[in-house]
């Protein structure tokens, strides 16, 4: 028997040394699709079906409650699309949010024995349902494609169109998690006609976000419409309506674009998220995580006037929308010690400095890193000042 044997060449690293490269591409879509379940709708089930195939299989993780109004509409849809579907209703509440409800959706992508990249994973529900079958999905097998379909205003402006996932543990919000794009978000507006007006408002919080920061125009079309915000009027998606979602959804993917891993640790999106992870986790009753953005902002909107950032009348109209969108500025657990906790905290979460992004004038922010007991005493004194109302739920707006 003749062999040959194959020489190479000495490619022997210097010093026994690899320095190893890759890039990763990231690419996925975010529409708004109205009526998205209609069955003659295609946009989701050409999404779901294999290549070169006119079938689908896909697994169903559905908000329960989502489930109870919308479930045989979704149903009835992926059936007159050729569509099968293996369906989990899943709670998503703040409280199940952990490494509990991870290993159960693991559990389940594994009995529905779901093809590794041909068959995808359908994420119906809001936030927390995002973040908890987000993070499963990149975990299981090393990652699976999903499709998100957030259906509260907060998912389908923020939480949904991001690549971020996460679960609460030991006490703080998201302190596991990945980064893990979806295929696609699908945001219908349609889904928020039956939200709670609780969780209409709780998403208005994030629109603030991005109007205070990145968005002068866009503050100033909430103000004009600040009666309008219900989940009727958002549901009939009235063209003021959509220009608010849309200039959200732009603002918001704008800045996460060019800082998908967060390299950069000054975010304009961290507006408002500076101290309320503490209050959100503290609070009892519990806050929804954007009344706690809604305190958090209008403290910052103090500390911005109180350090002469911006003018007193911005600052009034800050705290003042807040206030009527039916937001709460204060809360009583809102102590200049709990927000020196809660700094210290942020300090660690962004590598050693605050990098507070604080309004510079309506519409655009800087970053400060020096803020201390007498900034915070000020601003709390300040958010004081103004009238305070009792909501249903106890909190003051």
């Amino acid at each position: 028997m003749n062999t040959t044997v194959q020489k190479y060449e000495n490619t022997k690293p210097e010093n026994n040394v690899w320095n190893v490269k890759s890039t990763q591409t990231v690419k996925y879509v975010v529409e708004i699709v109205r009526h998205l379940f209609d069955k003659d709708n295609p946009k989701l089930s050409d999404f779901c079906k294999n290549t070169g195939s006119s079938n689908a299989r896909v697994a169903v993780f559905i908000d329960d409650s989502v489930d109870g109004q919308y479930g045989e509409k979704i149903k009835a849809y992926l059936t007159a699309n050729s569509i099968e579907y293996a369906w989990y209703p899943i709670t998503g509440d703040e409280v199940s949010k952990n490494i509990d409800s991870v290993t159960n959706v693991a559990r389940k992508i594994a009995e529905c024995g779901l093809l590794r990249r041909s068959e995808k994973i359908l994420a119906i529900g809001g936030g927390v349902l995002m973040d908890i079958v987000g993070f499963t999905a990149n975990l299981y097998r090393r990652g699976v494609p999903y499709i998100r379909i957030p259906t509260t205003l907060m998912g389908q402006i923020d939480a949904g169109i991001g690549i971020k996932t996460g679960v609460n543990y030991q006490d703080h919000k998201n302190r596991l998690g990945t980064y893990y794009a979806p295929q696609a978000a699908f945001i219908d507006p349609e889904f928020l006609r039956t939200l709670p007006q609780r969780h209409i408002t709780n998403g208005i919080a994030e629109i603030i976000k991005m109007a205070c920061v990145k968005d002068a125009y866009l503050f100033e079309l909430l103000e004009e419409n600040v009666d309008k915000f219900t989940a009727h009027d958002f549901a009939n998606f009235s063209p003021a309506h959509q220009e608010i979602m849309v200039r959200a959804i732009d603002s918001m993917l704008g800045e996460l674009e060019s800082n998908l891993w967060e390299d950069n640790l000054e975010r304009l999106v961290d507006y408002g998220h500076t101290f309320s992870p503490s209050l959100e986790l503290k609070s009892d009753p519990t806050l929804l995580h954007g009344e706690a953005v809604a305190v958090d902002m209008a403290l910052s909107a103090g500390l911005s006037f109180t350090r002469g950032l911006i003018s007193k009348l911005e600052a009034e109209r800050c705290i003042n929308l807040i206030q009527n969108s039916k937001l709460p500025v204060q809360h009583p657990i809102f102590s200049v010690s709990l927000l020196e906790t809660a700094l210290e905290d942020t300090i660690q979460h962004r590598d050693g400095l605050q990098r507070v992004p604080l309004m510079s004038t309506l519409g655009e922010a800087v970053f400060v890193n020096e803020l201390g007991y007498d900034d915070l005493m000020s601003a709390v004194k300040y958010v004081k000042i103004f009238s305070q109302k009792e909501t249903v739920d106890g909190l003051r707006y």
